[in-house]
């Protein structure tokens, strides 16, 4: 880890909403909640909560020095695409292990509410 960066992952009771131009994409209570360094928390949820029917995996990858490498998926909800929008690390670096699988939405294309709050991207 870089000196002064940290990368710290919690389970979090909350209720996580996720909502893409009105739709349900994803709501859970089994959430961990991901706070890095510089950036808003973040919120990884079990792909069984998510509505996978409505995602595309992409080709699109990046990678993080903090959590490894991470796959994307499109959202396509009411005839219009939504490029990248939800990733994941399905084989995150051994700090991050807990967040491995599960499924996180980008606030500035989505609407998360958490315990009814929207969450500011």
């Amino acid at each position: 880890m870089t000196a002064g960066h940290s990368v710290t992952i919690t389970p979090d009771d909350a209720h996580v909403e996720v909502r893409l131009d009105g739709e349900l994409l994803a709501a859970t209570d089994n959430a961990l909640r991901l706070d890095e360094t510089g950036l808003p928390a973040r919120y990884y949820m079990p792909k069984s909560d998510v509505r996978m029917e409505l995602l595309q995996p992409t080709s699109f990858h990046t990678s993080c020095p903090f959590k490894g490498e991470a796959s994307y998926w499109s959202a396509e909800v009411g005839g219009k695409r939504h490029d990248g929008i939800v990733w994941a690390y399905e084989a995150p670096i051994s700090t991050a292990a807990e967040i491995a699988g599960l499924m996180s939405f980008h606030p500035n294309d989505t609407e998360i509410r958490v315990n009814g709050e929207i969450l500011a991207g």
